[in-house]
């Protein structure tokens, strides 16, 4: 699982060392959730200004708590100011390989659906949950991570950007 990628043993000496450590992997999750890189650099710099006083205190999972901070402020950005905006299209002459196309289409796909099943989809599928534990980092109901879960797929399914236009 993602989440306990920093095992107690390996734990980084400092908040210094956690960041260079762990920044890239609270980044991609974050641009998965944002669909924008300048919004998944705002969120992972929050959260971690955020969690940075209690990295001494919390000896253990500390990833953990930085996630759950960021899955958190994700859902409050959405709730106070993000309000149909849609991320910009991707610099395409950055991005090399043979899943582009795909890749730009999940986006895509990912960045129509509501923010809270948004959440769910990343912490379950790309970040490995389970739904008892996606449902503690969102702060809801096993029962809402289902049914969020299962509305967000129901989406996707039929998504234009994923489907090649027959049925299965």
């Amino acid at each position: 699982m993602l989440v306990e990628a920093v095992a107690v043993s390996e734990r980084p000496a400092s908040f210094d060392d956690f960041v260079a450590a762990r920044s890239s992997a609270l980044w991609r999750s974050a641009w998965l959730l944002t669909g924008d890189a300048q919004r998944a650099e705002d969120l992972v710099q929050t959260a971690l200004a955020k969690t940075y006083p209690h990295f001494s205190r919390i000896a253990d999972g500390f990833e953990g708590y930085v996630r759950t901070a960021m899955f958190r402020t994700y859902l409050s950005w959405w709730r106070r100011r993000w309000t149909a905006e849609l991320p910009a299209e991707v610099d395409r002459g950055s991005v090399e390989g043979p899943d582009l196309a795909l890749r730009e289409d999940v986006r895509r796909a990912m960045a129509g659906l509501p923010r809270q099943q948004r959440a769910v989809v990343v912490l379950t599928y790309f970040e490995d949950l389970t739904h008892p534990q996606a449902a503690e980092v969102l702060g809801v109901s096993v029962g809402t991570i289902k049914s969020t879960l299962s509305r967000a797929l129901a989406k996707l399914r039929v998504s234009p950007l994923l489907t090649d236009g027959s049925e299965s």
